[in-house]
């Protein structure tokens, strides 16, 4: 691959390294850590967690894919787990997350793709499976992981778009669809730089330059005078410059975005985190949903929402976590005399039905996993490494 550069910081024995260590301390103290701060966790908090984990369990099938073709809803299944520090083949767990890592690599096709459902959903499974075996390749031994991922990498590369976006389909096009096909591509190549793999610098720098450009600023009243130097309040929208198709999932993907590629100053940051520090205070002043009711956010906005606060850290992750962690913990279903519904988080927004319940009650255990800190794209700080690295810095 072109423009070879390895590594979240250019250094992955490091990396290697940090992640070894983290792997070593959590067998030795069991499945699940404490978070460095008491105020990040509850007794609740992990309960629900356990419960959720318990219910992915419980209803994943002998293939290991709880009854979906859709290797990104399988990788998510495994994603709840490895969060929560759950290693393939070892404890309670074990063999739920090797199962479903099992699926994703015996699916994986010589071109690198990785899907097996629609033509349509190619980009979509592709780039959140490459995500997910990144994050694995960062913290077990499996030599299947490697030479998958490797092929992955190149089809992302191949098939970026002349605007460095990506389209549904697996295929190099002027222009890419929208911007959270551009989301998981860049994650997913965040996620390998993570474990030391390697990565276009050109295909990064392109991907930036895309994720930029769906920034919409708000509309500004006849005879308004705009912000400063043109850096206009707004967000990031699924559609380029359309602050109608703005949406919270997106708004918080086009932070994590940013964040995970070093583009810490970048002034689009500040506008987006405030819109959702501002939804964050609206849920805390209203009563959460009850057990069984539909959550706060759906589970695309839970994703990505619980990333960007975890990434820009400081206030916002401090102020917003709590809230955003009790709301989970509020709308869980309770139903121990239905072993196939006590534990999951309903889902009847994008994705409804068994898929839904899937992605939805994956999310949320990955958001009250975080504190954990077990996974590659969790390393807490700036990495000085990536810090305006791609790109010219707050571009």
């Amino acid at each position: 691959m072109m423009g070879r550069w390895i590594g979240g910081d250019g250094t992955p024995l490091a990396v290697v390294c940090r992640v070894a260590l983290a792997w070593a301390v959590m067998a030795a103290a069991g499945p699940l850590a404490r978070a460095e701060g008491d105020w990040e966790t509850t007794p609740e908090s992990e309960a629900a967690l356990e419960r959720g984990l318990a219910w992915l369990a419980r209803t994943q099938g002998p293939q290991g894919n709880w009854g979906s073709n859709d290797l990104g809803l399988v990788s998510m299944g495994a994603l709840a787990f490895l969060a929560a520090g759950h290693m393939p083949g070892r404890g309670p767990h074990g063999d739920t997350v090797e199962r479903a890592l099992d699926y994703v690599l015996r699916n994986a096709k010589p071109s690198g793709l990785l899907n097996i459902a629609s033509p349509r959903r190619d980009m979509y499974n592709h780039g959140l499976s490459t995500f997910v075996l990144g994050q694995a390749y960062g913290t077990i031994d499996d030599p299947r992981i490697k030479p998958v991922l490797d092929r992955a990498l190149k089809l992302i590369a191949d098939t970026q778009c002349e605007d460095g976006g990506w389209d549904y389909e697996a295929k190099r096009l002027p222009a890419g669809h929208d911007l959270s096909l551009a989301v998981m591509q860049a994650m997913a190549l965040r996620s390998a730089m993570d474990s030391g793999l390697e990565v276009p610098r050109e295909v990064i720098e392109a991907a930036i330059r895309s994720v930029r450009e769906y920034y919409a600023p708000n509309p500004v009243p006849a005879g308004a005078a705009g912000d400063v130097k043109g850096k206009r309040s707004g967000g990031f929208s699924y559609k380029k410059g359309s602050a109608s198709h703005q949406s919270e999932a997106m708004v918080a993907a086009g932070v994590v975005c940013l964040q995970e590629f070093g583009q810490y100053d970048d002034w689009r940051i500040e506008p987006n985190m405030h819109r959702i520090r501002s939804t964050m205070r609206l849920f805390a002043r209203r009563p959460f949903p009850g057990p069984g009711q539909k959550p706060d956010f759906n589970g695309y906005a839970l994703y990505y929402t619980s990333q960007a606060l975890y990434q820009v850290g400081g206030e916002a992750w401090k102020e917003c976590y709590p809230t955003l962690r009790d709301s989970l913990v509020s709308c869980q279903v309770r139903d121990p005399n239905d072993p196939q519904r006590d534990g999951q988080w309903i889902a009847a927004y994008h994705v409804s039905g068994r898929p839904g319940e899937l992605y939805m009650t994956s999310a949320a255990c990955f958001t009250l996993a975080i504190p954990n800190r077990y996974l590659p794209i969790l390393q807490e700080g700036r990495i000085e490494g990536l810090h305006g690295r791609f790109g010219r810095r707050g571009e």
